[in-house]
């Protein structure tokens, strides 16, 4: 990978971190079916107005078919699973169910696009989600929260995001990354729009868990949505969905300064082990082997 798409990496984790964090917050007052349908809602009118600017309203029409299967993969389902599970489970912990998203992309992509698996990105696949079960069995145990839907919810999420850079690079390779993510959210918010209506708050959120869903929907959204795709372009699927082994380590920070979620040691451990197999699955670190 270049430095810039490292540092694009990197500032994505930290967004889609604090997504986790703004779900934790809101889901009280929204319920997840409405937090998903606001969140693809208000990415929408971001990225769509900015597609039409450019003229590329058109890409819609042209690639429907592939972007309405992201718009189900990348957007519906994970928002909504992420959202009902955020309803007991930890901001960070979240974050590290959502890490095993590169594992299921790289088996997707190895089977279906024929990607070569090269013994350094196999073992760092091996190391980070060795990595993710270590933080997963301390921090996310019966004792921590949390019910058997709620990971349920998490592991289909996950499952979703790793088949999504794979039918980005199949069907939607060249089309503007853009028009990808803005078709992506329409969908989802076509989907979701009738669901949230029937499971609307009975009791109106204030004025502060709106300022959330914004934060969510623009920023954690939309922008990063705009970030993602433009990392599978430049740098690949397998490269892009190793995101989420970061995604954590800013996940955990968040929830530490914002929620008081507690951060211990053998917790930042996994955090480092994670993050030397996304060194090794990136090709950030190239071990010389004799």
């Amino acid at each position: 990978m270049r430095p810039r798409d490292v540092a694009e990496l990197i500032a994505l984790a930290a967004l889609w971190g604090g997504s986790f964090l703004f779900m934790r917050i809101a889901v009280p007052a929204f319920g997840p079916v409405a937090i998903a349908a606001l969140r693809v809602a208000g990415a929408s009118l971001l990225l769509v107005p900015l597609l039409a600017a450019r003229g590329d309203l058109g890409l819609l029409r042209r690639h429907w078919r592939p972007i309405a299967v992201l718009g189900v993969t990348n957007s519906a389902l994970p928002f909504f699973g992420f959202a009902y599970a955020a309803q007991t489970t930890d901001s960070g912990v979240l974050a590290i169910f959502n890490s095993a998203a590169p594992l299921f992309a790289a088996v997707v992509a190895w089977l279906w696009l024929g990607d070569r698996m090269t013994p350094a990105r196999l073992a760092g696949l091996a190391i980070g989600f060795a990595g993710i079960v270590w933080i997963v069995v301390y921090k996310a145990g019966l004792h921590a929260g949390g019910t058997p839907l709620a990971v349920l919810a998490c592991l289909l999420a996950t499952v979703c995001y790793g088949v999504s850079p794979s039918v980005t690079k199949r069907h939607l390779s060249g089309v503007a990354p853009l028009a990808v993510a803005a078709g992506s959210q329409l969908v989802g918010a076509a989907l979701l729009a009738l669901p949230a209506l029937l499971a609307w708050p009975a009791t109106p959120p204030t004025l502060s868990d709106w300022l959330v869903v914004a934060a969510l929907a623009f920023f954690c959204t939309g922008l990063a949505l705009l970030m993602y795709f433009r990392l599978i372009a430049n740098a690949g699927p397998a490269n892009a969905i190793s995101v989420t082994y970061l995604i954590p380590i800013f996940a955990i920070a968040w929830g530490s300064l914002f929620l008081g979620e507690a951060i211990t040691w053998p917790l930042l451990a996994g955090c480092v082990v994670v993050f030397l197999g996304t060194a090794l699955a990136t090709g950030i670190l190239r071990p010389r082997i004799p």
